[in-house]
């Protein structure tokens, strides 16, 4: 059985879907790899090492994508790959199914089996799977160290022979797996921080990183399945921003960190919020090539806006890209190593990751959502 990894490395992307270390366990356990030439470059990981642990090094990408059993991939399908594939073949990665299910159906017409990477289930048997989480872990981190390099101002509380510098207040809007960890990172750097959240249940992790709990009590659902946020009512989404309007003036740091896969990113910050801001003060929108939740805020650019500084970082796990890939990769080959039985790929769908993470399998749109998702681009035909 060959796995190939494609050269991804354009654009915002600089990840490898498979490092070294992951390679030869694989190799060890019977796979055969393809590597395509300079396809770690972006993640300072080089052709050498790949060989060095088992790895074919190729040079033409459409005979690696064509000989593939299993092709793993951090980013979306292209055109290009998609015209080299084959019936049989199984595409594991971040496939955008309900942003682009487009390509998914076309894949489906090849007879391409389908696994997308955010479809994992969230269970405690799939943590290791888990890849949306470990890479918004990395976005949470990096957003943080952004936002200081920006801020005119310390983080930290600093005594000096000069006069004491008060602690910078930092501002999360979403405390999800990146939120989180731009709490802990914020704190760590001596910030006061402050996080909203539409999920009650995630107080008590706000506390516990230090952090202070926004209240905001909406008289409706708000946790969607797998204990993510729901899209909430335009109703509840203006009640929320009148509430933490007070707070985002307050801050000299907002990052905000809401999406909700296939949709339009909720706003949470409207330019007139924006306007009570200290001059100076940083916006930092996770969700700017989702639409933003910042209004105004623009997809890999800072803009300026009332003197304030709105940061739109698109794909920063990339920007960690040795220790992403690292993630990444593991996260794959535990989905693999489920996959496997005595050397042989069997795909048990009464696994409940095996048919969560499943698109689409011998010729059917086998999640739902895609398959909705289809449906209304038929309509809009």
């Amino acid at each position: 059985m060959n796995i190939a990894v494609v050269n991804e490395n354009r654009g915002f992307e600089r990840r490898v879907a498979l490092v070294p270390a992951v390679v030869s366990t694989l190799v060890k356990q019977g796979w055969s790899v393809t590597i395509e030439q300079g396809a770690g470059l972006g993640a300072a990981i080089s052709d050498q090492a790949f060989a060095e642990a088992g790895a074919t090094i190729g040079i033409n990408k459409a005979e690696i994508l064509g000989s593939a059993d299993v092709l793993v991939k951090v980013s979306p399908i292209t055109p290009a790959e998609l015209d080299c594939l084959r019936s049989g073949q199984i595409v594991i990665g971040f496939l955008n199914p309900l942003g682009n299910p487009q390509t998914i159906g076309q894949l489906n017409d090849r007879g391409v089996t389908a696994f997308s990477m955010e479809m994992i289930p969230r269970t405690s048997r799939a943590q290791s799977m888990d890849a949306l989480s470990s890479q918004a872990s990395i976005a949470g981190y990096k957003a943080v160290l952004l936002a200081a390099d920006a801020l005119p101002r310390y983080f930290p509380m600093l005594t000096t022979a000069a006069g004491t510098i008060p602690p910078a207040k930092v501002l999360v809007m979403g405390a999800g797996v990146a939120g989180l960890q731009a709490i802990a990172t914020a704190r760590r750097l001596g910030a006061t921080v402050e996080a909203y959240d539409i999920r009650p249940a995630v107080k008590e992790e706000v506390q516990s990183l230090g952090a202070k709990f926004i209240d905001v009590t909406l008289k409706e659902e708000t946790v969607a399945a797998g204990g993510y946020a729901k899209e909430i009512s335009q109703d509840a989404q203006e009640y929320a921003r009148q509430v933490l309007t007070k707070h985002v003036h307050d801050a000299d740091v907002v990052i905000t960190t809401a999406q909700v896969p296939g949709r339009k990113a909720p706003v949470l910050v409207t330019e007139a919020m924006i306007l009570g801001m200290k001059p100076g003060s940083v916006i930092v929108d996770l969700a700017a090539d989702q639409g933003g939740n910042c209004e105004g805020s623009q997809p890999g650019q800072t803009i300026e806006c009332h003197g304030v500084k709105i940061l739109g970082p698109v794909n920063l796990p990339s920007t960690v890209a040795t220790h992403a890939s690292q993630l990444y990769s593991k996260n794959v080959s535990n989905l693999l190593k489920l996959m496997v039985k005595e050397a042989t790929i069997v795909l048990d769908f009464s696994d409940d990751i095996i048919s969560g993470a499943c698109l689409c399998h011998d010729r059917e749109i086998r999640n739902q959502r895609v398959k909705d998702a289809l449906a209304q681009l038929q309509v809009q035909v």
